[in-house]
C-alpha cells in the first residue's frame, strides 16, 4: 500500500515541456527530411548526396536555433499560450 505522506521533490514539480513548440518541431522536421535522404543516398552508394542530407540536418539545427531566438521555443513570446 502507497504511502499518503508522499513528497514530490521540487526538481521534478515543475512541467517538463518536451520541447513541444514550432521551433523544436521544425527542428525535428527539417532533420527528419535529412536523414531521410541521407540514408537513401547512402543505400543507394552516393556519396554526394550523404553530404547533402548531412547538410539538411545542419540546416535544420540552424532553424531550430534561430526560432528559438526568435522567440518560437518554449516559454517564448511567439510560442503560443500553452507554453
Amino acid at each position: 500500500m502507497a504511502n499518503s505522506n508522499t513528497q514530490i521533490d521540487p526538481m521534478h514539480a515543475e512541467e517538463i515541456g518536451h520541447g513541444n513548440s514550432i521551433a523544436a518541431w521544425t527542428l525535428v522536421g527539417v532533420s527528419m527530411i535529412g536523414v531521410i535522404i541521407g540514408g537513401i543516398a547512402f543505400a543507394a552508394h552516393n556519396p554526394t548526396m550523404v553530404y547533402a542530407g548531412l547538410g539538411v540536418v545542419v540546416v535544420g539545427l540552424i532553424a531550430g536555433w534561430v526560432m528559438k531566438k526568435a522567440g518560437f521555443g518554449v516559454g517564448g513570446a511567439r510560442s503560443g499560450s500553452s507554453h
